[in-house]
């Protein structure tokens, strides 16, 4: 288990962030053969990333259930688009495959939001949590 740090510690970031937030909710849960395909395809690409560090991923953490949620920290929305467009990557064939097998059938829902921070305008606060978040992410200060 990780250590809990206990004391009061925030985030340091150069520059921007931004806060990708990405899941999927599985709506016709015996239809296995629809979501399953979706909810694997996330862990290969974070390891893809992760195994990358000049693709300007940060992190991340997630939580799985009926509908999942993944909380993603990038250095720069370039630096996430160029992922998801990035043809020899994981992303764009999944996503692909995620059209092809399930498109607009409401087997399986998924969905992104993107939020651009710049410098200065975050505030986070941890106290009593192993490393965690954008602190985690960027810098523990």
């Amino acid at each position: 288990m990780t250590d809990i740090l206990a004391q009061r510690v925030t985030a340091a970031i150069d520059g921007e962030v931004v806060v990708f937030l990405i899941g999927m909710r599985i709506n016709k849960v015996w239809k296995v053969h629809k979501w399953l395909p979706v909810a694997t395809a996330m862990p290969r690409m974070v390891r893809e990333l992760y195994a990358r560090p000049d693709s300007g991923f940060l992190g991340a953490h997630a939580w799985f259930g009926v509908t999942t949620l993944m909380l993603q920290y990038w250095r720069s929305f370039d630096h996430l688009e160029r992922y998801a467009k990035d043809r020899d990557q994981q992303h764009l064939p999944a996503w692909a495959a995620f059209n092809r097998a399930v498109g607009s059938s409401g087997d399986v829902g998924i969905w992104h939001e993107t939020y651009r921070i710049r410098p200065g305008d975050y505030e986070c606060i941890y106290n009593n949590m192993p490393p965690f978040g954008l602190a985690k992410a960027t810098r523990l200060v």
